[in-house]
């Protein structure tokens, strides 16, 4: 008897098979993506990863907390449901309009405003706003979503002027990660993020100040020119760096030197000239230099005092909120000039002025004190400086996320008005 071939069917319980042919095509994209990968730089590998998981991160997190205050009574309250009609009006996805909220609502209106005819909103500068209006016309002339874009970009060179600078401050690449990753994890970073001036003017400060330390200073005064017309501070950073001039020279003061910083630092002239440029734009519109002094003056309230005094309101006033924000600002001082020997006098005196001079703004800065510690990114250095060991940083970088959170999920919630 001849044994005759029995018919086989695949058995349902063995795993599947790839055909040899999209084994290939798969194999081959792999390898193309790999390659891809691999010429990549390494410093923007790791700039990247930072970046997209920071977004990844922070728009579920957001998402999750907005969805579950939906329908929550006087959330938010009648005051700000005004600000939640024009997110809505902005976009219809919330991963998009959250991120466009309070001074963000204002940057749009003067990112709108036909450049013709006399103007009345001049208490915020012009750097923000103006960019976007090139980059709307690209979007179809959205400019809410241009100035997302716009600041996420800076985000992104932000880390990557940090991780350059740590790496010449600190002296290895280990310290210098650790630094720009403490960046992305500072207690309000995630503005970085937002429809706001911060990744845009830290970013500004940290290219000056690598380049600066290249000694690259006719950059340093071009970028130092849009720097102080991005904020009102932003002339302020001439002094320190002025500083890393004057220690490149060793402090030398004879007349020989003078010369010398004179021919090599003229370029830091452009930085004032930066916040000239928007008080001349404030004459030509509004028929006022100061008009930008007026305004806030008259909205807000806004004069300029003594930081000291504003601090010691704040900590020892009836408001327990208004405390806890200036505890935040006398932690980054105390760690700023703490590590003075280990990241020296400019960068110590950079971190004492984006903490006193938006205290000498007086009290209507509580509100918005958080977010302006952000410009104090040598607090960063310290911490890098300092934690040296893998748990204790482990346990700083899970502190610093947790803390960040609530935060996050603080300032989403808009009736607090604890972080604006």
């Amino acid at each position: 008897m001849v044994d005759r071939p029995r018919d086989t069917a695949p058995d349902p319980r063995a795993p599947a098979t790839t055909p040899p042919g999209k084994r290939d095509r798969l194999g081959g994209l792999r390898r193309r993506t790999g390659a891809l990968v691999a010429r990549v730089p390494d410093r923007w590998r790791y700039v990247l990863t930072l970046f997209v998981g920071a977004k990844i991160v922070l728009t579920l997190v957001g998402l999750i907390a907005l969805t579950a205050w939906d329908g929550v009574p006087g959330a938010p309250p009648a005051a700000e449901a005004g600000m939640r009609a024009d997110q809505q009006e902005i976009s219809p996805h919330r991963w998009i309009s959250m991120w466009v909220a309070w001074d963000g609502l204002h940057y749009d209106h003067l990112a709108r405003l036909p450049l013709t005819g006399r103007w009345n909103d001049f208490a915020f500068p012009l750097l923000y706003p103006f960019l976007a209006r090139p980059v709307a016309v690209v979007l179809g002339g959205d400019t809410a979503l241009a100035l997302l874009l716009i600041s996420n970009v800076a985000f992104l060179l932000l880390l990557y002027y940090a991780l350059r600078l740590g790496e010449t401050l600190l002296g290895d690449d280990v310290s210098a990660r650790r630094f720009t990753r403490y960046l992305v994890l500072l207690p309000t970073a995630f503005l970085f993020q937002a429809a706001l001036t911060e990744s845009l003017f830290l970013c500004l400060a940290l290219a000056t100040f690598h380049y600066a330390e290249q000694r690259r200073w006719v950059t340093v005064g071009v970028l130092g020119y849009f720097l102080g017309l991005s904020r009102s501070v932003g002339f302020l950073v001439a002094v320190p760096l002025a500083l890393v001039l004057l220690r490149q020279h060793r402090y030398r003061l004879d007349p020989r030197s003078l010369w010398t910083y004179v021919r090599t630092g003229w370029p830091l002239a452009l930085i004032p000239a930066g916040w000239l440029t928007f008080m001349a734009f404030c004459a030509w519109k509004g028929g006022d230099w100061f008009a930008y002094k007026h305004v806030q003056e008259r909205n807000w309230g806004i004069a300029v005092q003594d930081p000291l005094r504003v601090m010691l309101h704040g900590l020892t006033g009836a408001d327990p909120r208004d405390a806890v924000r200036v505890w935040f600002a006398v932690a980054v001082l105390v760690i700023v000039i703490a590590g003075f020997r280990r990241i020296g006098l400019p960068y110590v005196v950079y971190g004492v002025l984006m903490v006193l001079a938006p205290l000498s703004m007086g009290p209507p800065v509580y509100k918005s004190l958080l977010r302006y510690l952000l410009a104090a990114f040598p607090v960063g250095l310290v911490l890098a400086r300092w934690v040296r060991t893998a748990p204790a940083d482990a346990g700083l970088s899970a502190a610093l996320a947790l803390l960040q959170g609530a935060l996050f999920v603080v300032w989403l919630a808009y009736w607090t008005h604890f972080i604006i």
